[in-house]
């Protein structure tokens, strides 16, 4: 793996595991980054920064990376987080969508929860992830949200393998190539 760019400017002390989970895909493990508090605390202040004049209402992320930053820089947003979940994590009655996607490495359903006491029309959102590869899952989540009646006003990742993926919206903290 080289990195290209790196907003943190720091080691990033990445692991990454050949051929899982399935041969042919290299896991990249961002496990070291949430342990160090600083490099954590970096990654938070950073998508704060960013997004803090948006005026987003909802961070959105898929299960289970995402979840961890989401929910760091919801909270120093004061707005909420959507969790989105895969298939049969939610009782069917608190799904408000599901959806089908294909990743790296096979396909899977995913879930928009219901909001509380509203609805997806005229919020707006902004989804983040671990890793962006393909993009799929964030597209798949992008596009769902959309048929709702929202509005996504931006993507992130902490990691964007840009040799796999032609998005520059995205707004991504470390790009590299495999």
């Amino acid at each position: 793996m080289k990195i290209i760019n790196n907003r943190l400017n720091s080691e990033l002390n990445l692991r990454i595991e050949n051929d899982f989970p399935i041969k042919g895909v290299n896991f990249i493990d961002i496990t070291p980054l949430i342990m160090d508090k600083k490099k954590f605390n970096k990654i938070i202040n950073h998508f704060v920064n960013e997004l803090k004049s948006k005026n987003i209402d909802y961070i959105v992320a898929p299960e289970a990376r995402g979840f961890l930053f989401a929910s760091a820089i919801a909270y120093k947003l004061d707005i909420g987080i959507i969790p989105v979940r895969k298939k049969g994590k939610l009782p069917p009655s608190y799904v408000e969508a599901s959806f089908n996607y294909e990743k790296e490495y096979g396909k899977d359903i995913l879930e928009l929860p219901k909001l509380i006491d509203d609805n997806y029309q005229d919020k707006k959102f902004y989804i983040i992830d671990d890793i962006y590869a393909t993009g799929n899952t964030i597209s798949a989540i992008k596009n769902e949200i959309i048929n709702l009646g929202g509005t996504v006003v931006g993507v992130g990742a902490i990691i964007n393998i840009v040799e796999l993926n032609d998005n520059k919206d995205l707004y991504s903290l470390v790009n590299v190539n495999e």
